[in-house]
């Protein structure tokens, strides 16, 4: 008999409502087992509400909680298995004695589920496929509503009704060249253009997988946020317009020089737009050993920024610090670039006009990180970062957006594959090498919807799931 696994599903921490899950043959059992008074015929989708006990033949048994019970038959479940839910308070305490009355509950062959168990079942048994498996963290881990939307039409099976629409058509092109392999006699010639046709078809193959890798970039921020580093000399107000960012006075600020000394990162949602907020110490000469520290992390955190916040004090002349930063930004792209002018309140002795002189392309803004100010500095920087990144235009409904480093990497090998099968033909070397690029391909797009994942892709894919899921 195959095993009945079980796990807390709810995470940890009180609520109001937790759930015990059990997936396997002997579900049912456990739950005439555990429910006080359970009816003879149990309907599967019905709710039943009961006390939940250590052994409901023992009319003495102790009183565990009470919970609602749904039993539901496979296929018909989430698994593709026998299933059981039991709906109970949201304790840490009721939970765990839940579990382990089930657990203990005599049953055959009952044990603890592993991370991801339930999610890899239902894989297994045809419920969903790899990439809708694998959407379903994404939805456990969406930040924003970008993030959750494009994790949803993936876990629908969008991605994956895609991958087979291509690899369907690169089955059409692998059994054209097999013929040619077949049948020697009735090849194509030497010619290279006598393969026009294949040709053709692996270059809308080609195509089809590199519109999907140029969502990549797009779909790394919407799972990760925009890393946004904050730089500019001490004490221009880079601290200040983090906290207005978070809403929260999470940096501390004073008006002494140097007071961040390493680089202090959080993570928010601007207008559902997701951003890692990285705030930096000055970029100054320091004979001060911490402060050097900071200013170097500084600069590795510069280097791995999607963009940079550039704070500029307004109301004092560029000084020889200003100059050092700039100067060490000055060979970086403006596209994903937003200055900063602070201090508006205080006078204005930096204008726009003068920033664009020295870095043509940023986007300005000029403001008053005090009060007011701060609120309407957040808003503008949020709109910024969605014209930035053409956040606005992402329709989550209709798009397929790869979020996932691992079908990145698996286009990536397809597309490289397919591009050498191509050059290959128009070479004029053998179809059987060039196909068995193709094939190549083919198997790698498989790997993505799991119909070509061996044991350890699984094991791997799986092990990221938390347990009960």
């Amino acid at each position: 008999m195959a095993d009945t696994i079980a796990a807390i599903s709810t995470a940890p921490g009180e609520g109001g409502i937790g759930i015990v899950r059990v997936s396997g043959p002997q579900s049912e059992a456990v739950m005439r087992r555990l429910m006080s008074v359970c009816p003879e015929e149990i309907e599967p989708r019905h709710a039943y509400f009961g006390r939940v006990v250590r052994d409901s033949s023992d009319p003495d048994a102790e009183v565990i909680d009470e919970a609602v019970f749904i039993y539901m038959q496979a296929p018909a479940s989430y698994t593709g298995e026998d299933m059981l839910e039991i709906q109970g308070h949201g304790s840490n305490v009721s939970l765990k004695a839940v579990l382990s009355a089930v657990l203990s509950s005599g049953v055959e062959n009952i044990r603890m589920a592993e991370p991801g168990e339930f999610t890899k079942l239902a894989f297994l048994n045809g419920k969903m496929d790899l990439s809708q498996a694998e959407a379903v963290i994404d939805i456990i881990k969406a930040k924003t509503d970008l993030s959750l939307g494009i994790a949803e039409g993936q876990r629908a099976g969008r991605l994956g009704d895609t991958i087979r629409d291509i690899r369907a058509t690169l089955l059409d092109v692998l059994a054209e060249m097999a013929v040619d392999i077949d049948y020697p006699d009735e090849d194509y010639g030497d010619d290279p253009e006598m393969y026009r046709n294949i040709i053709n078809d692996l270059r809308w193959v080609l195509s089809d997988i590199e519109d999907l890798l140029d969502t990549a970039p797009i779909g790394r921020i919407a799972r990760d946020g925009v890393r946004a580093v904050i730089v500019g000399k001490p004490n221009a107000g880079k601290s200040s317009l983090m906290n207005a960012i978070l809403g929260e006075g999470r940096v501390i600020v004073t008006d002494v020089p140097g007071t961040t000394r390493d680089t202090v990162e959080e993570s928010a949602s601007l207008s559902g737009v997701p951003i890692v907020l990285i705030d930096t110490a000055g970029l100054r000469e320091s004979d001060d050993k911490v402060e050097k520290i900071g200013i170097e992390r500084t600069e590795r955190a510069i280097a791995g920024a999607d963009m940079l916040i550039l704070v500029l004090d307004g109301s004092r002349d560029l000084d020889e610090e200003d100059e050092n930063v700039l100067k060490f930004i000055e060979n970086m792209s403006t596209d994903h670039m937003l200055v900063v002018i602070n201090k508006e309140d205080l006078g204005k002795s930096v204008t726009e006009e003068a920033v664009r002189a020295k870095l043509p392309g940023a986007r300005i803004i000029s403001t008053s990180l005090i009060g007011k100010g701060a609120v309407e500095a957040a808003s503008k920087i949020s709109e910024e970062i969605g014209e930035m990144f053409d956040l606005g235009n992402i329709n989550v409904h209709e798009s397929n957006i790869i979020t996932n480093e691992r079908h990145v990497h698996l286009l990536r090998k397809a597309a490289a594959d397919i591009d050498e099968a191509i050059s290959m033909l128009q070479n004029g070397e053998p179809v059987e090498v060039a196909e068995l690029s193709a094939h190549y391909a083919y198997e790698s797009l498989g790997m993505i919807i799991g119909e070509e994942a061996g044991e350890e892709i699984l094991d791997t894919v799986f092990s990221k799931f938390c347990l009960g899921k």
